[in-house]
């Protein structure tokens, strides 16, 4: 009895078997993949050679942008370890547009841009005005600003943060004539 089950079941799985065989070797139709969106993080300033009238003040009346002067963007993460560094140079206006290329936020709140990074003075190509300043903390690090700059694209966006500006200053200034 249980051969003519069997034998009831082996045309069932014939069957069955045919129509695998014959759906698996046909190509199984796939949702086009959509480009992966690009976020880019981006920070710009501009670096000057501050003037020797204001010398010992944060003050920038007067002051000439530096080309090729070179300013360093740091990150660090929640435990203050370096996350991120690039150094970026300045072009004919003083200006840098640093790109982020890498960064990643592995505590969304905590390691932010906005909260991790900071913007450092580093070298001045010009031999009269080479020494650092800490006007707007060029120094010890430019605290980053949100100005709600934007770049947007089919598959791109890049979100722009500003620092400094940034200043080094005269290593050589005539003292200052008091009235």
């Amino acid at each position: 009895m249980a051969s003519n089950q069997l034998i009831a079941i082996i045309p069932f799985l014939v069957v069955w078997l045919a129509i695998h065989l014959a759906t698996a070797h046909e190509p199984v139709s796939q949702p086009p993949k959509l480009a992966e969106k690009v976020f880019d993080v981006v920070v710009e300033g501009v670096v000057y050679c501050q003037s020797c009238k204001q010398y010992g003040t944060w003050g920038l009346a007067g002051a000439k942008p530096i080309e090729a002067a070179t300013i360093s963007v740091i990150c660090k993460d929640h435990r203050n370890r370096v996350s991120y560094y690039k150094p970026c140079q300045t072009d004919k206006n003083g200006y840098f547009y640093a790109q982020l290329k890498g960064f990643s936020m592995s505590h969304s709140f905590l390691d932010h841009p906005l909260h991790s990074c900071k913007v450092k003075l580093v070298s001045s190509p010009l031999d009269t005005c080479n020494l650092l300043t800490n006007v707007n903390y060029g120094l010890y690090g430019a605290p980053l600003r949100y100005e709600d700059k934007r770049i947007r694209g089919a598959n791109y966006e890049g979100v722009i943060y500003a620092a400094g500006p940034l200043a080094f200053r005269p290593a050589h200034c005539a003292p200052k004539e008091e009235p």
